[in-house]
């Protein structure tokens, strides 16, 4: 950038009702600390919204915003789609035409959360790899086939950037402000932000080995739910699972039931249910294509762990799920799985 105080770069964060606000919020702060840091406004940003005008999010902050139209002409070095609950609700024609015409204009175009759904109907994740929180992977797997979906905390691919959202947004708004601004301003913008270890290309977004609170889980019990996961449509019986791991099935129960409170057998179901959970509420797929997606033979088993899980079956909660957050009733775990995440 040649002259920063006469021709800031401008971002621009597109955000839906109920967007998340602590994402959004961890984008711009590196670029607002950069302006700080040099006494000069190398960046500018708005907020915007389809209509413009105050804009909830997930969290019930409310932020005031510009309309689409006021900015669509102009052709700002960034933008960032910025959405939470219910994507799908976005692919207006308004908001996908103007994405569309951005990267024409060889604007770099980017999303936070579950913004590359809108990116993916706006046929900018075409050929290319994204990303998106992990809750929600599988859903993007299906919704884009053109895509190839990674479970890393961001991506880069050309002028396409993906992120999951979280404190990870913080890690690839750095990213842009080295490449923008230098190697130095980037450093000091991490340190004014207590981010001292920055994370970039190709860091995941479920690190093995110490958890994020020092708690270590061990190797054990690590590998057999790896195991589980990379085998969530054809589930391994306990007694595979256990003979693969070199360990008898008693041994595995014990650690489960030390460490994660609950068996094996009652953990695979669960993290079988999350998945179908995702494609309930975040796709179109038949219930019965969810159910054996999910690892399910029979779709009365799956209605009925379903709900047993969630509080309601399959298909109302295709309904209910696509609520907002804060209007429905939390959480939406039956009671044996509250009092397990209260322990």
């Amino acid at each position: 950038m040649t002259d920063e105080r006469d021709d800031p770069l401008h971002i621009v964060l597109l955000v839906t009702p109920h967007f998340n606000v602590s994402a959004t919020t961890s984008f711009i702060d590196p670029f607002r600390v950069a302006n700080y840091l040099t006494a000069t406004t190398m960046f500018s940003w708005d907020l915007v919204s389809e209509s413009g005008g105050l804009i909830p999010s997930s969290s019930g902050f409310s932020v005031q915003t510009k309309s689409l139209p006021e900015i669509g002409n102009r052709n700002p070095a960034l933008v960032v789609v910025s959405t939470s609950w219910t994507p799908e609700r976005h692919y207006t024609d308004l908001i996908v035409g103007t994405l569309k015409k951005w990267m024409r204009a060889g604007v770099t175009v980017g999303a936070l959360d579950t913004g590359a759904f809108v990116l993916a109907k706006a046929g900018l994740l075409s050929g290319k790899t994204a990303t998106v929180h992990y809750e929600h992977i599988d859903a993007l797997i299906e919704v884009a086939p053109k895509t190839t979906v990674s479970e890393d905390l961001f991506t880069l691919d050309d002028r396409v950037f993906t992120c999951c959202g979280g404190s990870a947004a913080t890690d690839v708004a750095l990213h842009f402000l080295r490449s923008y601004c230098g190697v130095s301003l980037a450093n000091a913008a991490s340190r004014y932000l207590f981010h001292h270890d920055v994370r970039g290309e190709g860091s995941t977004q479920n690190p093995k080995g110490t958890e994020p609170t020092g708690y270590a889980t061990p190797g054990t019990v690590r590998n057999a739910i790896d195991l589980m996961e990379a085998h969530l449509e054809e589930p391994l019986p306990i007694p595979v699972l256990c003979q693969r791991l070199g360990v008898s099935q008693r041994q595995l129960s014990r650690l489960f039931g030390q460490y994660v409170r609950r068996s094996p057998v009652e953990y695979y179901r669960d993290i079988r249910l999350d998945r179908a959970r995702g494609l309930v509420t975040q796709t179109e797929m038949k219930l019965s294509e969810v159910a054996a997606a999910s690892g399910f033979n029979s779709q009365v088993h799956f209605s009925r762990a379903y709900k047993q899980r969630f509080g309601l079956a399959p298909g109302a909660d295709r309904i209910e799920g696509r609520v907002p957050f804060e209007f429905r009733a939390w959480p939406m775990y039956s009671p044996k799985s509250r009092s397990d995440m209260d322990d």
